[in-house]
């Protein structure tokens, strides 16, 4: 079942890529935000699978788009694959700081220590206004190996890079997932006892799964700032992380392909939703959400991945 998982998110990529020829120029967009906040659900799928539930998974997601805005700023630098690389570093380096405190709690410590220092986050940049204070600042146009497209073309050059990213990072983890260290993420969310007792570093594992969080959450920011071509403080605020943990439900720990289809998903039922309900879309977010819970409860990757991955103990 793994190995149709895995086939079926190759495939799916392949499909998205050569579809950006017949696309429109809204759904091509929608797209690109999607999957970009996709990398950022995929990192919370990596600590899902542990039993871990980050609120602030947004500090990472603005880290990186911060990251690119300012870099172009200061620096000057555009080209659009060393931007991605440079927010995914800066957002990987700063949990890998703060990791060592967050891989201490568990449970609702964990959630809300993790909210707190993303809201810190936000207090800082709705404070400084050399950062732009509430009102954010503009992302520098973006370069491909020194070539500067048509405005026509930045849409479609901003959807490619995205789905490469998008794609390398699925392989990348799904060979994590299929690693003793990424297998290992259930057992520890059942009995981190018996984890020491076979001579594993609990801590470590949790350090190295939150590293990857902020590196994927952190890719995802600088992809976004990239696309939408403007960073404020709310991609910081509890809302934004709000938006990842409801995605992360809807799509569920089946698959690395989930992620991207529950972004997806989200992205269309709000869009879709906010144009013909404006007053009460977050009420048919809501409904949504629910009848996946109930009808759904692994989320929509358990459509390709039948079997529970709660009870596996070969990670998809």
């Amino acid at each position: 079942m793994a190995q149709v998982g895995r086939i079926a998110t190759s495939s799916a990529f392949l499909a998205a890529a050569v579809a950006v020829f017949v696309l429109p120029d809204w759904i091509i967009s929608l797209v690109t935000i999607a999957f970009a906040n996709g990398l950022v659900v995929l990192g919370l799928i990596v600590m899902w699978r542990a039993g871990l539930v980050s609120f602030g998974q947004a500090l990472y997601y603005c880290i990186g788009a911060y990251s690119v805005a300012l870099v172009g700023r200061w620096i000057g630098v555009s080209d659009a694959f060393v931007l991605v690389l440079i927010g995914g570093v800066s957002a990987g380096l700063v949990s890998f700081v703060i990791g060592f405190l967050l891989a201490r709690y568990r449970e609702i410590f964990f959630a809300m220590l993790s909210l707190a220092l993303s809201m810190i986050l936000y207090g800082v940049l709705v404070k400084t206004e050399s950062l732009g204070s509430t009102d954010g600042f503009s992302v520098i146009v973006p370069t491909f190996f020194g070539y500067a497209p048509r405005h026509d073309e930045l849409l479609v050059a901003l959807y490619l890079l995205v789905l490469a990213v998008c794609a390398i990072a699925a392989l990348l983890v799904d060979a994590y997932f299929r690693s003793l260290a990424g297998a290992l993420a259930i057992p520890v969310r059942d009995n981190e006892i018996r984890i020491e007792f076979l001579g594993m570093s609990v801590s470590r594992l949790i350090h190295t799964k939150l590293v990857i969080s902020g590196l994927l959450g952190g890719m995802g920011g600088a992809l976004a700032a990239l696309a939408v071509g403007h960073v404020d403080p709310n991609m910081s605020y509890w809302t934004t992380s709000g938006e990842f943990v409801f995605i992360t439900i809807l799509a569920g720990a089946g698959s690395v392909g989930a992620a991207f289809v529950g972004s997806l998903v989200f992205e269309s039922v709000r869009s879709l939703a906010f144009a013909m309900l404006p007053q009460l879309w977050q009420m048919l977010l809501g409904a949504v959400l629910l009848l996946t819970i109930l009808f759904l409860p692994q989320g929509l990757g358990s459509l390709i991945v039948r079997r529970p991955w709660r009870r596996s103990t070969e990670a998809s």
